[in-house]
């Protein structure tokens, strides 16, 4: 999509997207990561400290300054109001392509256009949260200033000054960027719907698998970003390797096993190419959780299963799970409909065979280019809004249910987190009173209004227990990630102290403890097994810790099994599984 930016496409134009990396002081002090400007050169703030994805976002943001304009016109004026305006644009355009990620928490950015937005802003004010949209800080992101071209090198007498077939004159920025958007559209387009000749596997494609995935790939646009993304692998050897009846999935190498042998028709492929596509996008492998592995598989089966009949996509093989009275059911409660019946299960099997699910795992091979989520999810929420807006039919309601929940992530651990607090830990509320003088607003001086007043009386101030694993498993980078948010949000709902219990083989009372104090209390052991219950027992029975107040557990999963008869939560790292199944609400760290 860049590519045009970076090299001229017609051989004439001096101008190119370039990094140049400095100390710059107007940076520094505006607290900025770069700025571009007009000729293409984007002046980056080497002391910057952000992350690799985060720089993406900041060089796409500078790119894209050029490819919508905001540098043809050198000599307009720009005041601050537009400089945000344009900068919220750009960031708007980046969300949708996911180009990244912002270094600061951006806010839900207004949809207007950007001349519409600066004239709004420039009476009311811009809003608060905005200013994070640019990447110069709190200075401007873009460098009008006319750069000088560089001399004309010198060429022999009668030679072309342009390539054969060039235009006879540059391009601006916005026509170079469409020229690139064009280019990358077309490319994904053959790419997608092109007839593979091999895959990773050296295997010619099958002649008779091949045709049902381009069929999605063309003529069925809510699986057709999906289906461009998968292989098939048609190989005797290895469905006998992985003992597949008809299919198998792996969604982190989006690979689709069928058996060659398989006597099903063209319909029913289409039905199996697409069970399994669905099956690696809704993330049914990771989905499991606590549940019996092949009985999560056997309900999704249902389900999907029971979609594909209603979108009459395919016809539904021989053997395949299906039945009408889970219509309109979510995978869990099929579950645990299903689980209420054990000896009916040994009956069933899926595309894959009895007792084997078909959502296959292989840590060792990782899918390409962007995060497995992030492309899934992409894949199916650009479907669905294509299948909509061409009016191509009906959908199930539930797999759009599932679709839009994939399109909204859940909230970040830290946030999770904090809202937890929120809920359950309760700091003093103040008061509106008019005994103290407030602000009054400009538009109406002569109002009095009512201030904040904190409570002058002795109140009972919140506080909350944290059982802390401190055996030598235990990371250190993700413990004081943990300490820290704890710190914080504590701070932030005014806890002056926690009672804290170090647990590794036993449990070592630390009393109440400053919250700003707990990480720097912290010993990691390194004994063998954590014990973590009697920890819990002591804050349950001890007298001077209150009935109602909540208790955090901070584990890696390496413990016992816990019971907590009281408001409580886990923190634990992202990868660690609970050798049990939790009643409270469970934060991974990432």
């Amino acid at each position: 999509m860049f590519r045009a930016l970076s090299h001229d496409p017609t051989g004439v134009d001096w101008r190119e997207l370039r990094m140049a990396w400095a100390e710059d002081t107007p940076l520094i002090r505006a607290r900025g990561h770069a700025r571009v400007g007009a000729d293409g050169t984007v002046t980056v703030n080497k002391h910057s400290p952000l992350e690799l994805d985060e720089w993406v976002w900041v060089f796409a943001h500078c790119a894209l300054h050029l490819g919508f304009g905001h540098l043809d016109d050198p000599g307009a004026p720009v005041d601050a109001e537009l400089a945000v305006a344009r900068c919220v644009v750009v960031a708007r355009f980046q969300r949708e392509l996911r180009l990244g990620r912002a270094p600061v928490q951006l806010p839900e950015l207004p949809t207007a256009p950007e001349e519409q937005l600066a004239e709004r802003w420039r009476v009311s004010g811009v809003p608060d949260g905005l200013a994070g949209c640019c990447a110069g800080g709190t200075g401007a992101d873009t460098d009008p200033a006319p750069v000088e071209p560089p001399r004309p090198a010198w060429r022999p007498r009668g030679a072309a000054a342009t390539p054969t077939g060039a235009p006879a004159g540059p391009m601006s920025w916005p026509d170079r960027l469409a020229l690139g958007l064009g280019q990358a559209a077309a490319a994904a387009v053959d790419e997608a719907g092109a007839v593979r000749q091999s895959d990773r596997g050296g295997r010619k494609p099958d002649e008779r698998w091949e045709p049902a995935r381009r069929w999605f790939v063309s003529s069925y646009p809510l699986l057709a970003g999906l289906a461009a993304g998968f292989t098939i692998v048609s190989d005797v050897a290895v469905a006998r390797d992985l003992s597949i009846t008809i299919a198998a999935v792996d969604a982190a190498a989006a690979e689709i096993y069928v058996n060659p042998l398989a006597p099903l028709t063209a319909d029913e492929r289409r039905f199996v190419i697409a069970h399994e596509m669905l099956h690696a996008a809704l993330r049914h492998g990771d989905r499991v959780a606590h549940r019996d592995p092949y009985l999560w598989n056997i309900a999704t089966d249902y389900v999907i299963n029971g979609w594909l009949v209603e979108m009459a996509v395919g016809d539904l093989p021989e053997g395949a799970l299906y039945d009408p009275q889970f219509k309109d059911a979510g995978a869990e409660e099929v579950y645990d409909r299903l689980a209420t019946d054990l000896r009916r299960l040994r009956r069933l099997g899926t595309l894959r065979g009895r007792g084997l699910g078909d959502v296959l795992s292989d840590a060792r091979r990782g899918h390409r280019g962007t995060e497995l989520d992030e492309y899934y999810r992409r894949a199916l929420a650009t479907g669905l809004a294509f299948h909509e807006s061409h009016g191509r039919g009906l959908l199930p309601a539930g797999l759009v249910q599932e679709i839009r929940a994939l399109d909204h992530p859940p909230l970040p651990w830290d946030a999770q987190l904090a809202r937890w607090f929120e809920e359950h830990v309760r700091g003093p509320a103040p008061r509106r009173s008019y005994a103290r003088a407030s602000r009054r607003q400009s538009a109406t001086p002569n109002i009095p209004r009512p201030g904040w007043l904190w409570p002058e009386e002795e109140v009972e101030r919140a506080t909350f227990g944290v059982v802390l694993d401190t055996s030598g498993s235990m990371d250190r980078t993700l413990l004081g990630k943990a300490l820290g948010a704890v710190a914080s949000y504590a701070t932030a709902r005014d806890v002056p102290a926690a009672r804290v219990v170090f647990c590794d083989a036993a449990a070592y009372d630390a009393g109440y403890l400053p919250v700003a104090d707990i990480a720097g209390r912290v010993r990691v052991k390194g004994r063998g097994g954590t014990v973590l219950q009697p920890g819990v027992r002591l804050l349950e029975r001890a007298p001077d810790f209150p009935a109602d107040a909540p208790i955090l557990v901070i584990t890696d999963g390496y413990c016992d099994v816990v019971r907590v008869r009281r408001e409580h939560a886990f923190l634990v790292p992202d990868a660690a599984r609970l050798p049990f199944t939790p009643r409270g609400p469970v934060f991974r760290l990432r």
